[in-house]
């Protein structure tokens, strides 16, 4: 190997980076904003490990030291059909009826077994009544898969487009296409639907793939949760397309796509229930198609949820993607 020409090479990528202003910045002040993010996110005196539902006002316990627990967030309910609802699929730890000296758990649940064992400990005098939660007990893993195949399906859709849309563009593919009587919609549609169908393909694998292996329920109807995954996919490849509609630099394009798919990741309700997040965060979720995807798979895996209880999830992926679309052919640039 020839040292020299190594060297100039590196050197000519080294000040093609630093001179690339755009891209400098975003590989700087993304990971600075994403941790600043999180900061004011998660900020406080100590990370909540537990959710706990509370019949009432905590101070209904008396002089309960439970609810005195450090990193056990409280969270008032009235509705106990509904609560208990959420403890079957792990959206809270716990629920606890002071009043009636009773409190529920999910059999399957880890984080419950543990609140059980605080609960007898800080209570032992008078000690609450344990009460089995009604319905079918859903496993974690049964509650996250729906989230874990949207996640995925997210960063296909947004990188599988917009990453290679800005690649052709770089390369001087588009610039040639440009010449030709092809016009943006039709381009970006082609993209689209390409994806589309290599998208959903992928996705119905894994998740064959996954209930051979976990058998997880499957309560509702196999063409719903189809045609959630279709609409939710032409959602997020819209999204992408906006990112590549004048962006020029892939390393740009993929802090863009970044930024708009690690929030969604984290904000939406993959690994984790957005109960007791602050408001605001609860209502920004409602904003990223990721949400919807998830919330409608969930119904449908779970509760066996039909077309008309999920309807609200399709319009606003469906209104998502026209203006996506809109916004993706209005901005797109073939140079």
């Amino acid at each position: 190997m020839n040292f020299k020409r190594f060297w100039a090479v590196f050197l000519c990528r080294n000040w093609e980076f630093l001179r690339d202003r755009s891209t400098l910045t975003w590989n700087l002040l993304f990971p600075i904003a994403l941790i600043a993010g999180f900061a004011v996110a998660f900020s406080g005196p100590g990370l909540n490990l537990y959710k706990v539902g509370v019949l009432g006002a905590t101070d209904g316990g008396g002089n309960s030291d439970f609810f005195q627990t450090r990193y056990v967030q409280f969270i008032p309910v009235a509705d106990l059909a509904a609560t208990l609802s959420k403890i079957e699929r792990h959206q809270l730890d716990m629920l606890v009826d002071p009043a009636g000296r009773r409190y529920w758990i999910n059999e399957e649940s880890p984080k419950g077994y543990v609140l059980e064992r605080v609960l007898r400990g800080a209570d032992a005098k008078t000690s609450f009544n344990k009460q089995t939660v009604s319905g079918p007990v859903i496993r974690y893993v049964d509650w996250v898969v729906p989230g874990i195949m949207a996640m995925n399906m997210m960063f296909s859709c947004l990188f599988g487009v917009g990453y290679v849309i800005v690649r052709y563009r770089k390369n001087g593919m588009l610039k040639r296409l440009k010449a030709t009587p092809l016009t943006p919609l039709e381009f970006l549609s082609a993209q689209v639907v390409s994806r589309l169908w290599l998208i959903l393909a992928t996705t119905v694998l894994v998740f064959i793939g996954a209930d051979l292996f976990l058998g997880f329920p499957m309560h509702g109807s196999y063409l719903n949760l189809f045609i959630v995954f279709v609409v939710g996919a032409i959602s997020l490849i819209s999204l992408g397309l906006i990112v590549a509609a004048r962006t020029t630099s892939e390393e740009v394009a993929a802090g863009l796509l970044n930024a708009l798919s690690w929030p969604m990741t984290f904000l939406s309700g993959v690994w984790f229930s957005l109960e007791g997040v602050h408001p605001v965060l609860q209502q920004c979720a409602q904003f990223a198609p990721l949400t919807h995807i998830i919330d409608a798979a969930r119904a449908i895996m779970i509760d066996g949820a039909g077309l008309a209880a999920i309807s609200g999830h399709l319009l606003a992926l469906t209104a998502m993607s026209i203006g996506f679309m809109a916004v993706g052919a209005w901005m797109f640039r073939w140079e």
